[in-house]
Order: C-alpha cells, then sequence, then structure tokens
C-alpha cells in the first residue's frame, strides 16, 4: 500500500545500501520530467545510541570485543541460563538486568566487565555511547530488505515512458548492481499484461485460423478474411494517438476484441464469392467484385451498429469511465478504419491467393501446365479430377 498509483521498488542483501540510495533515488525520480507526488517508505530517522569503545585500552585491560557483547547481551538481552523442571511443566530462566538501567543510555554506566586477569573494569573506562539515527521500520520483499517509491504521473505521460526514464536515471547516478530494482504494484501488473499480450494475440489469430480452415476446408481462405485486421490495429492506434489516449491495458483488449468483430467484413465478401465460383460459374475476380457490391450495405449496418454500441464507451463522463474509454476508442478507431480499407484490400488479397493457389496446384502437378486455366476455377477443377 502507498500513497501513490505506481510503485518502484530497490532491493539489496544489506540495509546499508538501501539507506545511501534510498533518498539519492528519491531526489532523482522527483526531478524527472512529468513524475509527481514522489514519496518514499523508508524512515530514516529513528533515534539509536550506538557505543563506541576504544580498541587500544580495551586490549590492554585484557578485554575482548566478544567479552562486551556477551555481558551487554546478559544484561539487556533474553540469555537463557537456565531451566526449571516441575512435575507438570518446564521454566526457562532469563537473565536480565533490571529493566530501569534500560530506560536511558546512563544505564551503560553501570555496567562492569571482567577482564581475563580478574579485574572489574567499568564499560564506562573503554566505551562512550554516541546518538546516531537508524530505520523505524525495515519492509522486506522476498526475505531481502526493501525501499518501494511510489509516485504518479502527469496526464499524457505513457508507462513505458516512465520505464524508459527510471531505468535512464539510475544509470546516470551510477546505481550499484547488488541493488536490484523492480515495478510493484499496478505498474508491475501492466507490465506483466504486456509482456504476455504478444502471445495471447498470437493465439487468438491461431484460433481464428483454425475455425475459420475447418469452416472453408481451405488454408488460403483463412489467411484472407485475417487481412483485414492491420487495418483494424492501425485505425485503433491512430484513434488513441487522436484522442491523446495511452495504449493501456484496456486499449489493449480492445485490440484483441477486434479480432473477433471486425473479421466478419470479409467472411460476408468471401463467403459469397466462393458460393458464387461454385455455383454460377464465376471467374474469381467477377465473383468478388459481385460480392463487395451486393454486400456493402449488410457490412455497413453491422459495421455501424457495432459502433454505436461502443460509442456511449467514449462519450461516458461518470465514475471510472477514463477506465472504460480506451476500449470505446479502439473499437470505433478499428471499426471505421476496417470498414473505408476492407473493401479495397480484401478482393486484392483474395485474387493473389487465388493465384497462388492455382501456381501451388500446378506445381504439385494437379493441373497441366499448358491448360488455359482462369484464376478463380482451380477448386472446381481439382474437385473434378479428384
Amino acid at each position: 500500500m502507498s500513497s501513490a498509483q505506481y510503485q518502484y521498488t530497490i532491493q539489496s542483501d544489506t540495509l546499508d545500501d538501501l539507506v545511501t540510495w534510498g533518498p539519492v533515488l528519491v531526489q532523482q525520480m522527483r526531478k524527472l520530467p512529468g513524475f509527481t507526488d514522489v514519496n518514499t517508505d523508508q524512515q530514516n530517522n529513528g533515534l539509536q545510541s550506538s557505543l563506541i569503545y576504544d580498541r587500544s585500552t580495551a586490549a590492554r585491560l585484557g578485554i575482548s570485543s566478544q567479552l562486551i557483547d556477551n555481558t551487554l547481551y546478559d544484561a539487556f538481552g533474553q540469555r537463557q541460563v537456565s531451566t526449571m523442571f516441575t512435575s507438570l511443566n518446564q521454566y526457562h530462566v532469563v537473565m536480565e538486568a533490571d529493566p530501569k538501567f534500560g530506560q536511558s543510555p546512563e544505564g551503560l554506566n553501570q555496567i562492569y566487565l571482567r577482564s581475563t586477569n580478574g579485574a572489574v573494569v567499568p564499560l564506562s573506562a573503554i566505551a562512550h555511547y554516541e546518538p546516531t539515527t537508524a530505520p523505524i521500520t525495515v519492509s522486506h520483499q522476498g526475505q531481502f530488505p526493501s525501499v518501494t517509491l511510489s509516485f504518479n504521473l502527469v496526464p499524457g505521460m505513457a508507462l513505458s515512458d516512465a520505464v524508459q526514464a527510471i531505468h535512464q536515471m539510475q544509470q546516470n547516478i551510477g546505481l550499484p548492481g547488488r541493488i536490484q530494482g523492480k515495478f510493484s504494484g499496478t505498474l508491475q501488473a501492466f507490465q506483466e499484461s504486456v509482456a504476455n499480450m504478444p502471445f495471447l494475440i498470437i493465439t487468438a489469430l491461431a484460433a481464428v485460423y483454425i475455425v475459420l480452415g475447418i469452416l472453408y476446408e481451405s488454408y488460403i481462405h483463412p489467411i484472407t478474411i485475417l487481412s483485414t485486421l492491420p487495418s483494424a490495429g492501425v485505425g485503433a492506434v491512430l484513434a488513441l494517438m487522436v484522442f491523446n489516449t495511452d495504449l493501456s491495458v484496456i486499449a489493449i483488449i480492445g485490440i484483441l476484441l477486434l479480432i473477433g468483430i471486425v473479421k466478419k467484413n470479409a467472411i460476408m465478401m468471401i463467403d459469397f464469392a466462393i458460393a458464387a465460383e461454385r455455383e454460377q460459374g464465376k471467374n474469381s475476380r467477377d465473383a468478388i467484385y459481385q460480392a463487395c457490391v451486393l454486400r456493402f450495405r449488410p457490412i455497413l449496418m453491422t459495421t455501424m451498429a457495432a459502433a454505436l454500441g461502443a460509442l456511449p464507451l467514449v462519450l461516458s463522463m461518470g465514475t471510472g469511465s477514463e477506465l472504460r474509454r480506451p476500449l470505446g476508442i479502439t473499437i470505433v478507431g478499428g471499426l471505421i478504419m476496417s470498414q473505408i480499407l476492407t473493401l479495397y484490400t480484401t478482393p486484392v488479397v483474395y485474387l493473389y491467393l487465388d493465384r497462388l493457389h492455382l501456381w501451388w496446384a500446378r506445381r504439385r502437378g494437379k493441373v497441366k501446365p499448358d491448360t488455359s486455366f482462369q484464376p478463380g476455377f482451380a477448386e472446381e477443377y481439382l474437385g473434378r479430377s479428384q
């Protein structure tokens, strides 16, 4: 939990590295353009007393550092010195000094050490205490000390630009390699979503190709239908640029939805063209031309129905509308661009793939090279030959 929307966390094996570099990163991040409300969960202003002893004097009196540690732990720690057993239970005996001596550093003046020669030496004779600062709390992630920096972004700044700016800032200040940084919270979820998005898009295209291949019993026609998707993607990106909207996770979901919505334009034309070739004996050029003319009105009506259905997402102004608006922008922009270009690109792709199918049939020997063969009759000819 933090007071800002995005978080960046640094980790290290030692707490001293975080104490040194945590404030530096906060100061440098506040200087980055587009970053606001930069803060940290690091609190290094806690008071503590540090005991500093004179090594040479302690050695001359026969007192080792281990003896000092053991004596202080006996007085202020929880050293178990014995166990008392009863018939029903057992009790651990813990030795410690009177609690009143632990209320202030002045209690250290009452600590005495026994040297190797048996003499009793007061701790104040070889050491003194100094007030210093220490972290009030130490956060951990993955069993390592960590410091989380939180920040917001000004409107119009993309998350990808913020990620690049933070990485560049780390290189400029020379952050040691022993300190590892990673994004957390909302920004981590965004990076994970973006990292998996190419795989999701490829999987969606593969599923659509398989279903269309089973429907048309062809390897070529599904490619013709999928050729309408690039225009929809371009339209979605252009719409986001016109409305000055980031390509967020919701916008990417809108692009995935376009894969299922836009291909219906090509399906209407290809379905009619194939039926015209098989039933009316038309060649591929006449068949696809007739499909464009007769299917224009159904394509336009279905596109308008889908676009008008997504238009409220674009025009909404209520609470949470900023989350849904990119979805509507991508759908409407992709549908408009696809509607404009589909009637021009789909017939071209259909004709060229039909010629490719004919060429491949000739290479496999199913069509004689000297046969007068018109594009569009390949399936009919191959069907009769089989």
